[in-house]
């Protein structure tokens, strides 16, 4: 797997918004695994059945700014990880919880010690829009369209922040194991579309959480 060069000065204490499911369960995971005290947000935290002696389970809402602030309080890195269902909703809109989420984490960030921040949007989102092919365009537009104009509000809001960030834009997702080599493509001229899974895309992450190389930057990762 692709390995940041790590920075010395490692934060300790996490969170992760999103963490009952998806990559934010694998990052949960992972986090512990590396030695991390993590925090795991979700509106559902209190059911999840992972137990260790550095889990914090944190039950709020995403959109609840005194929620938000108070999960913040003595950590020194976010991941987010937010995800929508895959309804009628979805194809109907209007979709607004990743840009109204990442609003609401931006405001609480910037009033608190945390700077450190990691968010998962996707392949498609942003300025990397313009990689995808031609021949998926009309399919991605009909069904992810809605869904990734909010991802795109989402990414500029954090790229206009002045936090120390990182935008991950995983492919398409997969539950597959995670010790296949995965590819982290950060030149625009490299973006192309792929499948991964969502224990490689919880590593990248894990391990750029203290490597400043990975500050400012809005890397496809791909299997």
């Amino acid at each position: 797997m692709n390995q940041p060069k790590p920075n010395q000065t490692a934060a300790t204490h996490l969170l992760v918004m999103g963490a009952s499911s998806g990559i934010g369960l694998e990052v949960v995971k992972q986090g512990l695994a590396a030695g991390y005290q993590v925090r795991a947000f979700a509106r559902s935290a209190q059911s999840m059945t992972l137990q260790h002696d550095q889990l914090e389970k944190f039950a709020g809402d995403a959109l609840e700014p005194t929620a938000v602030q108070e999960a913040l309080q003595n950590i020194d890195a976010v991941v987010q990880t937010l995800g929508v269902p895959f309804n009628l909703q979805l194809f109907t809109g209007p979709i607004t919880l990743f840009s109204q989420a990442t609003q609401t984490l931006v405001a609480a960030m910037n009033e608190s010690d945390c700077q450190r921040l990691l968010s998962v949007t996707g392949f498609g989102a942003g300025d990397s829009q313009a990689s995808i092919h031609p021949l998926q365009r009309l399919g991605f537009n009909l069904v992810f369209g809605r869904a990734y104009a909010d991802k795109s509000k989402q990414e500029q809001m954090i790229k206009n922040s002045n936090l120390d960030w990182t935008i991950a834009r995983p492919g398409v997702l997969t539950n597959g194991a995670g010790n296949k080599p995965y590819q982290t493509l950060v030149a625009a001229t490299d973006w192309r579309n792929g499948v991964v899974s969502r224990v490689a895309v919880a590593d990248y992450l894990i391990k750029s959480v203290a490597d400043q190389n990975t500050y400012s930057t809005t890397p496809v990762i791909i299997g």
